[in-house]
């Protein structure tokens, strides 16, 4: 491992809510897919839990019976409602911008996302990073979805491994970031407050990826960065 590689640490990065504002849709596509199956599931409680899993939201938001007897349904029923709302996703601002700044610093980027590799593809071809990234782990991958720490070891692994950051909007991101011993900057383009993501073991807190991308002279992905807190 040179020099570069050390001082340049690993950037992995979410992608709903993070580089795309596709937060609420996902919100509302669970929220009919519970309707659907005849359990209500209030928006409130869907939003705390967009993030995570959707092989560990059916039992978060509804509880085990609920996943025992319609989990499979609920994600099939989500997944369809979202398609039909890609259309009004796009891009956070800044997202780019963003994305090419750290590449252009030297940072390894990976995405690490808990959606199924075909939704990834998708809402990669929103926003024009696809050629920055090392990497792209998903939900399809053998790792255990957010907040697990395993899907961001394994986008630490296949960058190359050393230090990292993790930059996300949710809870989860902050708690899967934390489990995996690295330390996290999270954005409130998701929705969620600032006061909730630091509480989760978000080190530092911006709106949204054009906010990040002004401070980037300030914080720990200065050219000359640093994974420590």
């Amino acid at each position: 491992m040179n020099a570069e590689t050390l001082h340049h640490p690993v950037v992995v990065l979410d992608l709903d809510g993070t580089l795309v504002d596709s937060v609420y849709q996902h919100v509302v596509a669970w929220h009919a897919a519970f309707r659907d199956v005849g359990l209500h599931v209030s928006a409130v409680r869907v939003h705390e839990a967009i993030g995570m899993g959707g092989d560990r939201l059916v039992a978060h938001v509804a509880g085990d019976s609920a996943e025992s007897a319609v989990g499979d349904d609920v994600r099939k029923l989500h997944d369809d409602y979202f398609r039909s709302h890609l259309r009004t996703v796009c891009a956070l601002d800044g997202a780019a911008d963003l994305v090419e700044a750290l590449a252009g610093h030297g940072h390894r980027l990976v995405l690490a996302s808990s959606s199924e590799t075909d939704l990834v593809d998708a809402l990669l071809e929103l926003v024009d990073v696809r050629r920055h990234l090392t990497a792209i782990v998903t939900g399809s991958d053998e790792a255990a979805t957010k907040p697990a720490p395993d899907m961001v070891e394994l986008a630490i692994e296949r960058a190359g491994g050393g230090k990292a950051i993790v930059v996300g909007d949710a809870v989860w991101d902050a708690l899967s970031a934390e489990a995996a011993g690295v330390p996290c900057i999270g954005l409130r383009s998701g929705g969620i407050s600032a006061e909730r993501l630091a509480s989760a073991g978000a080190s530092w807190v911006h709106d949204g990826p054009r906010d990040l991308l002004d401070h980037l002279g300030g914080g720990p992905l200065t050219r000359q960065g640093s994974s420590t807190p």
